[in-house]
C-alpha cells in the first residue's frame, strides 16, 4: 500500500535547492518581522502585566499592618483596663510587644506614641512599611480606634481609613 502524495516528503522539499540557496515553501523558518511581532506582543503583556503583579503583591502585605495594628490596639486597651493609664513613659510601659511579629517586622516597623496627661492620656500606633513593595506606606490606629493613611505609595496624604488601593476610603 503507497502513501498518499501528501504524506511523502521528498529529501529536496526538507533541504536547500542545491543551484539557487533558496529554501523551499517547507523549509521556511520565521522572518524577522514574525519574530519582531511576537517581541512586541510580548513586551506589551509584560508592560501590563508587571506593574498589576507589583500591585497584587503589595496589597497582599499591607493586612500585616492592620491586623498588628488591630491587636496591638486591644492589648492597649487591656493594659488601660488593669492600669488605669496607657503608660507613664512608654507605651504599656513596654510590657506588650507587637503580637504575631518581631519588634521590627519583615514587611512593616511598628510605633507607638503616647500623648495627653494622665487624666487626658492619648497614643497612636504606627505602622511604617520597609519591605519593597510596602515602603512607602504608613498607617495610624489611635486610642478611639480612628484608622489613618499618613502615605501612600509614597505620596504624603491624609485619610481617616486605611488605603489598600486607589486614594478612595
Amino acid at each position: 500500500m503507497a502513501l498518499p502524495a501528501f504524506a511523502s516528503f521528498p529529501a529536496t522539499d526538507l533541504a536547500r535547492a542545491p543551484a539557487t540557496g533558496r529554501h523551499t515553501p517547507r523549509a521556511r523558518g520565521f522572518t524577522l518581522l514574525e519574530v519582531m511581532v511576537v517581541v512586541a506582543i510580548i513586551g506589551i503583556l509584560a508592560s501590563i502585566a508587571l506593574p498589576a503583579y507589583t500591585d497584587y503583591l503589595r496589597r497582599g502585605e499591607l493586612p500585616e499592618a492592620f491586623s498588628t495594628l488591630s491587636s496591638q490596639r486591644v492589648a492597649m486597651e487591656q493594659y488601660y483596663q488593669d492600669n488605669r493609664q496607657y503608660g507613664t513613659k512608654t507605651c504599656a510601659e513596654g510590657k506588650i510587644k507587637f503580637s504575631g511579629v518581631p519588634d521590627n517586622g519583615a514587611k512593616f516597623s511598628y510605633a507607638c506614641q503616647l500623648s495627653g496627661t494622665n487624666g487626658n492620656q492619648a497614643y497612636t500606633l504606627t505602622a511604617t512599611g520597609t519591605s519593597p513593595h510596602t515602603k512607602g506606606h504608613d498607617y495610624t490606629l489611635n486610642e478611639a480606634g480612628e484608622q489613618g493613611t499618613i502615605q501612600f505609595k509614597g505620596n504624603a496624604v491624609s485619610k481617616a481609613c486605611w488605603l489598600k488601593r486607589g486614594s478612595e476610603c
